[in-house]
């Protein structure tokens, strides 16, 4: 069974772009037909300025709502990364593989590092580094593929480089994993800006939809979106990025083809109409689900545990073994 592993960083309140861009594949999908591993990756939280309470609170809820949104511990691995020494241990071993150049290239890194400078603040090693980090979350587990959104693609790339070269130099080590999307809503984007991504951690207004808004503030979001000129609906990612981002949303919700939505309505005001109701109710049972797992800490704790150990059995052996062919004596 080919084995499959993702991560949700808790950097910010899940968004409905998590949801319909991975959360859902995970479970409907991945947990069946794979050795599925999902991690709550608190130590990527880590590389810019935050609140230590707040991590923790987010990678509870993060952890929660992983639960909420279908995944079952009979069927996968939901653990918490910072649980797991082998990912900082491998981080490590990588960061003597990978380039200086190599981590400046990352779009993210660029963009991200620009945002920060520009509010005057000082960039941490850790946000150069972490593609390394992430590459280690990967590489650890002998993971095949890799669900991710076409924004993540790039570090998914890197993984594969260092793999390869990792084996070349030191001996086959290392499984060479192949990214994976979803057909529909791979990139949910900002319902205020439609040009960027719905993220959890850089809007904390109108444009992203929580997965536990309550109703009335999704109808109110999403009525509220950004359209585009002329009254024609269209599915145009170039030239009608506002309504081409509800189309993809309602397909995402109920099925089906953005393009093929396009024709069925012929103003944005009931487009927008039925996607916030199609959200409304994906998202309920979600909510629903998470408060009745709020209610019970100790079986998302226990979960947590022995999601944990089950991965640190898993991802040993591997990391054990890149230490013996990268020079490293063994512990006596």
């Amino acid at each position: 069974m080919k084995r499959v592993f993702s991560g949700i960083k808790p950097t910010g309140h899940l968004t409905l772009g998590n949801y319909l861009g991975a959360m859902r594949r995970w479970s409907t999908v991945d947990q069946h037909e794979a050795d599925a591993l999902f991690c709550v990756v608190d130590l990527h939280a880590l590389t810019v300025d935050h609140d230590p309470g707040r991590v923790r609170r987010l990678s509870r809820q993060a952890a929660t709502l992983l639960l909420a949104a279908g995944l079952d511990p009979q069927l996968c691995t939901v653990f918490v990364q910072s649980h797991v020494d082998e990912h900082a241990r491998l981080s490590y071993l990588l960061e003597c593989v990978a380039t200086d150049g190599e981590m400046r290239r990352m779009i993210q890194y660029k963009e991200k590092a620009a945002a920060e400078r520009a509010r005057g603040g000082s960039v941490r090693l850790s946000l150069l580094t972490y593609p390394v980090l992430m590459a280690a979350d990967i590489l650890a587990y002998g993971t095949d593929e890799v669900p991710v959104g076409d924004d993540q693609t790039q570090h998914v790339e890197l993984t594969r480089d260092v793999a390869v070269r990792f084996n070349q130099r030191y001996g086959r080590t290392f499984v060479v994993p192949r990214t994976t999307h979803p057909e529909v809503a791979a990139r949910v984007m900002n319902l205020q800006d439609p040009t960027s991504k719905m993220g959890k951690s850089d809007d904390v207004g109108p444009g992203v939809v929580y997965l536990l808004d309550e109703p009335e503030a999704v109808r109110k979001k999403i009525m509220r979106a950004v359209t585009d000129s002329g009254s024609e609906v269209v599915h145009d990612r170039e030239t009608r990025p506002g309504v081409s981002n509800l189309l993809e949303i309602l397909a995402a919700c109920e099925g089906g083809s953005p393009k093929d939505l396009a024709g069925v309505y012929e103003t944005y005001g009931s487009l927008k109409k039925d996607t916030a109701e199609a959200v409304v109710e994906l998202l309920r049972p979600v909510q629903q689900k998470h408060k009745e797992l709020c209610a019970d800490p100790a079986y998302v704790e226990g979960v947590l545990r022995e999601g944990a150990e089950k991965a640190r059995e898993m991802a040993r052996p591997r990391v054990d073994a890149a230490y013996r062919a990268i020079g490293l004596l063994p512990a006596v």
